[in-house]
């Protein structure tokens, strides 16, 4: 951009043009405006401040985060869709179709490519972990409240330090350990007065959050090669079209045809085509926010906000659903946040006096 800059136009008779400058005319050029200006053209980017957009993308992140718990909760117990792995395999089907756009069209990561049959086989076994997880923590949700649901998964350090041990031995710090020891008693307090305890629905979250650690330790074992690792929003493509796959048979054996069952439900009801898109394109944006998050603060600021979504989601969906609680559930389970705060501080902690 050019600066304002200041000319002087003197007379050009030199006889004329006395000692006196107060005579002189200045003429002011204005700055030459830029081709968004001139063109018209603003950019959405162009109008946001650094802080604002971090601002926007985190309550983003909340918003898909808490709204795909919500969404799926109706769903299954409100709604009466009671279809938790064909909900996860549209789910799968909605990320892996965004992730497409998003990465060969909007170009917002590199594409990366698999590179070996080895690797390939990998991510398979990530998958089948992946699918796990997911299929048993929306099913949860068709027996157990929200808030509850959020109480057990907030154990994930815990599940993440005991696979940790058992697969690579590695060995946390006392202080770490100690940690994790509000985890376990806040969530032992949360179950013990949680009104509607199901026991199918409380084994099938631990079962999901259990498969979420484990994942992390796994996929952490599996591609620790340079050349194999795979950017999240990449590995996200190449993996929810496997999960689809893979589910869509448990999904036939298990529940039926429900894709017939839903578009006859659709002919009465066209709202659940709606619910349906609407929630599968949600389970995406978790995905997308997650990274977006990452990629403008850092992956300890997303697991600071994990904690505080559980808080969340849980006063939400106690404040939609009216599910009743007890001070004792809720004493729990900010017992278990408080542990999960001081496990990641003593975590860091222990990284940098090992380095």
């Amino acid at each position: 951009m050019v600066e304002a800059q200041k000319w002087t136009r003197r007379m050009s008779n030199p006889r004329l043009d006395t000692a006196a400058t107060a005579d002189d005319h200045v003429l002011d050029i204005p700055t030459t405006p830029t081709a968004e200006v001139r063109n018209g053209i603003y950019t959405f980017g162009s109008l946001l401040t650094p802080n604002l957009l971090t601002a926007l993308i985190i309550a983003s992140w909340f918003m898909s985060n808490t709204g795909v718990l919500l969404l799926n909760k109706y769903l299954l117990s409100f709604y009466g869709y009671r279809y938790p792995i064909f909900l996860t395999m549209l789910h799968m089907l909605s990320c892996a179709s965004y992730s497409y756009i998003a990465i060969n069209f909007l170009e917002i990561v590199p594409k990366q490519h698999i590179l070996s049959k080895k690797q390939f086989l990998k991510i398979i076994a990530l998958c089948a972990i992946f699918c796990f997880s997911v299929v048993c923590g929306n099913t949860s949700l068709s027996y157990i409240p929200v808030s509850f649901n959020q109480a057990i998964g907030a154990t994930t350090p815990f599940f993440t330090a005991i696979f940790a041990f058992i697969i690579t031995c590695k060995m946390e710090s006392v202080k770490v350990y100690f940690a994790l020891l509000p985890v376990v008693f806040g969530i032992v307090l949360a179950t013990n007065s949680e009104p509607l305890f199901n026991l199918f629905g409380f084994l099938v979250c631990i079962g999901s959050t259990a498969a979420r650690a484990l994942k992390s330790v796994v996929q952490g074992i599996l591609l620790t090669n340079e050349a194999e690792k795979l950017h999240s929003m990449n590995l996200l493509l190449y993996m929810a079209p496997m999960a689809a796959l893979i589910l869509l048979p448990f999904s036939l054996y298990n529940e039926g045809n429900v894709a017939r069952i839903t578009l006859e439900k659709a002919k009465t009801d066209s709202f659940i085509i709606l619910l349906l898109i609407g929630n599968a394109t949600v389970a995406y944006l978790v995905n997308l926010t997650n990274f977006l998050v990452t990629k403008h603060t850092s992956a300890l600021t997303l697991q600071v906000l994990g904690n505080a979504k559980a808080a969340l989601a849980a006063f939400v969906s106690v404040m939609v659903f009216r599910n009743p609680v007890t001070m004792t559930g809720v004493t729990g389970f900010a017992v278990t946040i408080m542990g999960i705060v001081l496990y990641s501080e003593a975590k860091k902690r222990s990284k940098i006096t090992t380095y």
